[in-house]
């Protein structure tokens, strides 16, 4: 079993609690409009080919670096390869590592389930919660991904969730009112990241020949921010 990595970073800090060993696997079904690395979308445009052992032999020579973080596994979509990090998550448990992952939600089979099992973080993107709105963002369907949510609360296992906060797509006030309310039933969500939109990625579109559409929205103000943050807030949402 080999999986298909895109790139790896062994001192993360932004992909879970703690110092993070951080895979991000290739390949994605969504075609998200702002994506940051449209070059993880083909899973044969992979750059590393390795087995889940020669993965852990990567984290083991940093491990009293990560002993109070973990590993993630990001994307591109992880849930694409099950089966390369289940044979990843199984060597890190043993070892008393800590697993994160990083995902759409927009996959989810028996063993996907399995992989859960071992997985103790996940970090989800919920990108809109209106599905026509979703579907002009990602080119796919909303549902899953709330079904996905609706599994990972089902099961008790603690969730992150993340929102990319998009002047224009996702800023809406119903909308950000709506996605609130929505993700307010469920008790296993420890934490909300508000992630402002960026234009860092503008670079990959153009390597891989892809036309950016949002070339002329700005980043959201920081006012804007805040006003998104409040909201989530009176919904007694746990906002970092």
């Amino acid at each position: 079993m080999k999986g298909y990595i895109h790139s790896y970073e062994s001192f993360g800090t932004k992909d879970g609690p703690g110092i993070r060993f951080v895979f991000f696997m290739q390949g994605c079904p969504l075609r998200c409009l702002y994506c940051h690395n449209p070059d993880t979308w083909k899973m044969n445009d992979y750059k590393y080919e390795i087995s889940p052992e020669d993965a852990f032999q990567e984290v083991s020579k940093v491990k009293s670096f990560i002993k109070n973080g973990g590993v993630t596994i990001s994307g591109g979509e992880p849930l694409l390869q099950p089966d390369f990090i289940l044979e990843f998550f199984e060597l890190c448990k043993k070892q008393g590592i800590h697993t994160a992952i990083d995902t759409s939600g927009y996959l989810l089979n028996d063993k996907i389930k399995e992989v859960l099992q071992y997985t103790d973080l996940v970090l989800l993107d919920i990108k809109h919660i209106n599905p026509d709105k979703y579907n002009d963002l990602t080119a796919r369907p909303l549902e899953p991904t709330l079904n996905f949510t609706e599994y990972l609360h089902e099961i008790k296992k603690p969730v992150w969730l993340r929102y990319v906060l998009v002047p224009q797509f996702t800023d809406d006030e119903k909308d950000l009112h709506d996605w609130a309310k929505y993700v307010s039933q469920f008790d296993n969500i420890e934490r909300i990241d508000i992630l402002p939109f960026h234009q860092m990625g503008i670079h990959k579109w153009e390597q891989i020949g892809k036309q950016y559409q949002l070339k002329d929205i700005q980043s959201p103000t920081n006012e804007e921010i805040k006003h998104a943050e409040d909201i989530f807030k009176s919904y007694h949402l746990p906002v970092s």
